[in-house]
């Protein structure tokens, strides 16, 4: 189907006329952070109703990666930093990667795994490993090939996580509520739509994965109002055209022949059980925490930053203090601000 017809004029006013109509107030969480990008392009929240609120979750890789994993990344020595773009401008403890980088660390930009493997060829390197399961697979591949080729002096930084035990572990805390999720488009390619059914089954609470076109998230809001008026949460998928009920397969064996899952810390999280990935015994000679001695931990610095608040769907970013004032696109605070994806990014670009 031509792109032109998820942007079809006539059709998206008639799906937001009908969504005029909604009278029941309802909150609805956009998971992934390219979502929020593309909510705010498309001017989504203005076509809504007053009734239909859309909140930010925990769908940017950047935004709940750690300080301490930046922290320990500007702490190594004579060693190359391959990681792709946005990382180097979100905050740490002890400053950006961008900052160490102009302080004479070698921190080299990337826009695909393998090419830290032709780093590696010259220098000792480490990838940072950042990501859901739509760049995991990549980057456990690049493992693999490194163990092909011999590779002594390549690592991964690992700082993989998983979205749905983020999803558990946010609707498992006491404070929080919503109504119904938007599930992510690119991720839901590799693990598949089943992959969501603990909202239902769990938590009585529906979800609809949709892809990135204005009609793609009209036509999943729609789906999420029609479930709660029948009263009958269920996982729907509105981006058949590339999401399958189990996902990839092949590329789900990729990453599991090569990592494990284990707990994970998320920024402005904390602790999640069992919502990570880390590097398997039989390929721990490219783990860069055992290599290099890296702990992750939860150093926090208190800087007034709401990120994750944000992240959490607790607030959106014009309630944090900082937003718009002393945290901006060229002095960020925290990382939700620095990402592409990032929610304070999308909230200052499109609906300031």
């Amino acid at each position: 189907m031509h792109l032109n017809n998820f942007r079809n004029p006539e059709l998206i006013k008639k799906i937001v006329t009908e969504l005029q109509d909604w009278k029941k107030p309802v909150k609805f969480m956009e998971v992934c952070g390219s979502h929020t990008m593309a909510i705010g392009h498309w001017g989504i929240r203005k076509l809504l109703p007053k009734t239909i609120s859309l909140i930010s979750g925990p769908g940017c890789p950047v935004c709940v990666t750690p300080s301490s994993v930046i922290d320990s990344l500007i702490e190594l020595k004579d060693v190359a930093i391959a990681t792709f773009g946005d990382l180097i401008r979100v905050p740490g403890n002890k400053g950006t990667l961008e900052q160490a980088r102009a302080n004479g660390l070698d921190v080299q930009i990337i826009y695909s795994p393998m090419e830290a493997l032709e780093i590696a060829k010259e220098k000792e390197t480490v990838l940072v490993g950042i990501g859901f399961e739509t760049t995991i697979p990549g980057i456990a591949y690049t493992i693999m090939e490194a163990s092909k080729r011999n590779l002594k002096n390549f690592s991964v930084l690992p700082a993989f996580k998983l979205v749905p035990p983020a999803l558990d572990a946010l609707l498992s805390s006491k404070d929080m509520n919503v109504d119904g999720f938007i599930l992510p488009g690119h991720v839901s390619v590799i693990i598949g739509s089943n992959a969501y059914n603990l909202l239902p089954e769990k938590f009585g609470i529906g979800g609809v994965v949709t892809g990135f076109e204005p009609l793609d998230i009209l036509v999943g809001i729609k789906k999420l109002n029609e479930q709660i008026e029948l009263q009958k949460p269920k996982i729907e998928n509105e981006y058949s055209r590339v999401v399958t009920k189990e996902g990839n397969k092949q590329a789900q064996e990729i990453i599991y022949k090569v990592l494990e899952v284990e707990d994970a810390l998320c920024r402005g999280l904390g602790w999640i059980p069992m919502s990570g990935l880390g590097i398997r015994k039989e390929f721990e000679e490219f783990d860069a925490t055992i290599k290099y001695g890296i702990e992750i931990s939860d150093t926090e610095e208190q800087t007034g930053c709401r990120c994750g608040d944000v992240l959490k769907g607790k607030i959106i970013p014009p309630e944090c203090s900082l937003f718009g004032k002393v945290c901006l696109p060229n002095n960020p605070i925290g990382p939700c601000m620095v990402s592409s994806e990032g929610s304070c990014a999308a909230y200052y670009k499109y609906e300031r």
